[in-house]
């Protein structure tokens, strides 16, 4: 099934409008001032990556803390988690040798590790902390938290609407690669395909 075309005339407006005018320059990360503050890395490659949705969970704007674009060599992406908030698919990371992952790097002060794990329902074994590599800008950051699902689904689960469009807004607004975003939005649009498919086929048994 091929999107229809509102939809796609919708993301392609936003990819190329962001790609254009929105993504963050290099060089606007938090830069601590006076005292320094605890602070950690932190690599976010679903709905986190909208620094919109995730001043919700810090209660504070966010843009501040984003380095920019982050890589992370050898994995990819599925949604291997049903979330507990949206009923839903929600996305994981899985090691993948020849799999690369785009996300936005922060650095983030320490204040919000707790609220961060929170959100990744960590206290429920949703998600755990895992610590991975990412190239930024030409730098290689060590040591960066990113979250993996503990107990994995077999298959994927498709995300709702809501999860879908905070993902792609998060994707095209902080600057992935026009293909990256595409290939995004069309992995979560044949899932969601593939689930209506099936629940048809159960209202027609």
């Amino acid at each position: 099934m091929s999107p229809n075309p509102n939809t796609s005339a919708f993301i392609g407006n936003e990819i190329a409008t962001n790609h254009t005018s929105h993504h963050h320059p290099q060089g606007s990360h938090w830069q601590p001032q006076g005292t320094l503050e605890p602070s950690f890395y932190y690599f976010a490659y679903g709905s986190c990556m909208c620094p919109v949705d995730l001043k919700r969970t810090f209660g504070e704007k966010t843009h501040q803390y984003i380095v920019g674009i982050g890589i992370l060599e050898g994995y990819r992406l599925g949604f291997y988690r049903r979330s507990l908030r949206r009923n839903c698919g929600a996305l994981d990371v899985v090691e993948d040798p020849n799999g690369k992952v785009e996300g936005v790097l922060y650095h983030l002060p320490w204040r919000f590790s707790d609220r961060l794990d929170e959100r990744e329902e960590v206290p429920r074994n949703g998600y755990r902390q895992h610590t991975v590599t990412v190239e930024s800008q030409g730098k290689v950051y060590t040591n960066v938290r990113t979250y993996v699902v503990i107990d994995k689904l077999p298959q994927e689960l498709a995300p709702n609407d809501w999860y879908l469009n905070v993902v792609l807004r998060g994707a095209v607004t902080c600057g992935l690669s026009e293909e990256y975003c595409w290939n995004l939005f069309n992995h979560m649009y044949q899932l969601q395909s593939q689930q209506k498919s099936l629940i048809a086929v159960d209202e027609c048994a």
